[in-house]
């Protein structure tokens, strides 16, 4: 394809790709400049992680703390404006007063919660040193455990669902999924204490509720087992459809816990089990192991 060839192909494709954008369909915006922007989404929280773990992703954040706060404030103010703005359906410029003033306010009590958010995520470290016989430090866990940093995060997003600030909650716990491969959707209520050990394909979904000292380990799934519907066929939002678990529960991997259902103190869900009832406080319950068939090889590979 010589050089005229391609700039006749290029304009062709960029003449269907204009009258597609005319759909109005929703993925594509004209107004862009209302949108939240996801590298900017992941810079904020990255430098909120630094207010709860100080000293750990870069040096000096002790005597900087004021003015990563500062930072902090403005760009995620930034960007919970283009959040509301954007779910609203306002014009970009005539509502960017409103915006601003009522994003520096939820901003500002996202903030003023992270003191306390330090004092459970001190447990929830606590929780996966004594958890872990292979944890070596409050360090090793802070700095490479992918639960602990899932957990942050999410606590650091559900503030902002509760105060319901749109979009970019989750895209906070997306971007945690994507780092940790761990999906906690910031509607769910972690209780303190909580450790997911391993943590690859654990899902938790928006209404789950999650005790004190919870133990949860790879692959397991707190989900719903079916979505409602409305009279005319529509899905239900925000309408519980997960687990409630107690206090000092453990679930070992591959367990799906699905529904509305709720798992008593101190009950123990064994691996691969399948739940969809309710448990007493106490309940150990455990999937029947599968039946094995052992045989014999020889040096070849072949059996005997």
């Amino acid at each position: 394809m010589n050089r005229q060839e391609k700039k006749s192909a290029l304009e062709a494709i960029n003449k269907e790709l204009l009258a597609s954008y005319e759909d109005a369909f929703g993925v594509n915006d004209a107004c862009g400049d209302s949108l939240p922007r996801r590298s900017e989404v992941v810079a904020v929280t990255e430098k909120l992680l630094e207010l709860i773990f100080p000293g750990f992703e870069r040096a000096g954040t002790y005597p900087s703390s004021a003015v990563l706060l500062a930072d902090c404030h403005r760009e995620l103010a930034d960007q919970i404006a283009r959040a509301i703005c954007r779910i609203s359906g306002g014009d970009c410029d005539a509502c960017e007063a409103g915006c601003s003033g009522k994003s520096d306010e939820l901003a500002m009590k996202l903030l003023a919660r992270l003191p306390q958010i330090r004092e459970v995520m001190k447990k929830d470290v606590e929780a996966a040193y004594n958890g872990d016989p292979a944890a070596k430090s409050f360090d090793e866990i802070i700095l490479s455990y992918p639960g602990v940093r899932a957990v942050a995060i999410q606590r650091l997003a559900h503030e902002l669902y509760v105060l319901q600030v749109p979009l970019i909650p989750r895209m906070m716990t997306e971007y945690a999924h994507g780092e940790t491969g761990i999906d906690i959707h910031p509607g769910a209520s972690l209780g303190e204490g909580i450790f997911i050990d391993h943590g690859t394909g654990v899902v938790v979904g928006e209404t789950a509720v999650v005790g004190k000292n919870v133990r949860i380990y790879q692959g397991v799934t707190l989900g719903a087992a079916n979505f409602p519907k409305n009279a005319c066929g529509m899905l239900i939002k925000g309408a519980k459809r997960h687990p409630t678990v107690g206090n000092n529960v453990t679930i070992y991997s591959g367990a799906s816990v699905l529904g509305d259902i709720f798992i008593g103190d101190n009950s123990v869900i064994g691996g691969n089990v399948w739940l969809t009832e309710s448990l007493p406080a106490g309940t150990k319950i455990t999937a029947l192991p599968p039946e094995h068939r052992k045989k014999m090889l020889n040096s070849n590979g072949a059996e005997k």
